[in-house]
């Protein structure tokens, strides 16, 4: 097992790392993966570096690796963009990018200790997100972790030749609790 940051009941969270930078590249180049991210463009192997790279230079970003604990496997990242250490706010994200991992829970699982990490250790009061209507999954995982809808981005998500809705939604430091 490698250095871990945070331990859940079937994985851990650890820092990302130079040898995750292949497996991240297929991630996001997947077209399955890539409808859900609203990147348009492919990710080679010299931005993906400079993305990592960047990673731990900036204080308003934290991206993490989700690893199974079987097997030491990396499964996806997760974590906050746009961390706001006035408003006590940020912007949550997280992909799993190995398909047998689908539908498994691990996502759930990793969101939670994410949510968790920033409302008890960077002291968040919201944390927000949006998800495509086009990615119905995802939304039922993040209201399992407690985040509520909070607005609907009408036709702002063009994808397959047509639009699409944006679900903006939030969790607040007041209604979170560890289950």
């Amino acid at each position: 097992m490698k250095m871990s940051f945070m331990d859940g009941k079937r994985l851990y969270l650890r820092p990302l790392e130079t040898t995750d930078i292949d497996r991240c590249m297929a991630w996001i180049n997947d077209e399955e993966i890539l409808q859900f991210l609203g990147r348009r463009h492919p990710m080679g192997l010299v931005q993906e570096t400079e993305w990592l790279a960047n990673q731990y230079k900036d204080e308003d970003q934290l991206n993490l690796a989700i690893v199974l604990k079987d097997g030491d496997r990396h499964i996806g990242n997760g974590g906050f963009n746009s961390i706001d250490h006035v408003n006590r706010s940020a912007v949550f994200g997280i992909l799993i990018g190995e398909h047998d991992a689908w539908n498994q829970g691990y996502g759930s699982e990793a969101a939670t200790l994410i949510v968790q990490y920033g409302f008890q250790e960077l002291n968040l009061h919201r944390i927000e997100l949006d998800v495509f209507s086009l990615n119905p999954r995802a939304r039922r995982a993040y209201e399992k972790v407690g985040f509520k809808l909070e607005g609907t981005k009408r036709d702002s998500y063009f994808r397959h030749g047509a639009f699409h809705d944006t679900y903006v939604m939030s969790v607040l430091q007041s209604e979170w609790r560890v289950e």
